[in-house]
């Protein structure tokens, strides 16, 4: 397992700067080992809903999981408001940092991520693909 941080600044998307990220580190196969900062808008789509809901306030990162891959990000994240109330769901645009977010994203070369409908569910789903030295 390989290692990398960084930290995103005001105004930044935090989903569309992990896109981003990943595809300019050449990331095949990551995953989020913590994540802290806070944001000025949230924008979360919680379980088994279409759309995502905006929230606008000053929120803490409280945690941030899942895939990260230069084909594709997969992420939840928990927040907290000015009360310490949670609220957590599926990471999408429009998640804007206040004032920092601190990242530390792991990854590996064994294997690569990808996301593909699956059937069943009739969503893009994770595929794990075996790297070309470990097939």
């Amino acid at each position: 397992m390989k290692v990398v941080a960084f930290r995103l600044r005001p105004n930044e998307d935090l989903r569309q700067s992990l896109k981003i990220f990943a595809i300019n580190q050449n990331i095949n196969a990551g995953f989020i080992l913590t994540a802290i900062g806070s944001l000025k808008q949230a924008s979360i789509r919680f379980a088994n809903q279409q759309t995502s809901t905006v929230l606008t306030d000053k929120f803490e990162i409280l945690s941030l999981n899942g895939t990260i891959a230069n084909t594709g990000v997969h992420l939840h994240i928990t927040i907290a408001d000015k009360e310490g109330k949670t609220i957590g769901g599926h990471l999408d645009n429009g998640c804007i940092i206040y004032t920092t977010a601190e990242i530390v994203i792991g990854y590996t070369e064994e294997f690569a991520f990808t996301r593909t409908v699956d059937e069943q569910t009739g969503y893009q789903e994770l595929e794990i693909i075996p790297s070309f030295g470990n097939r």
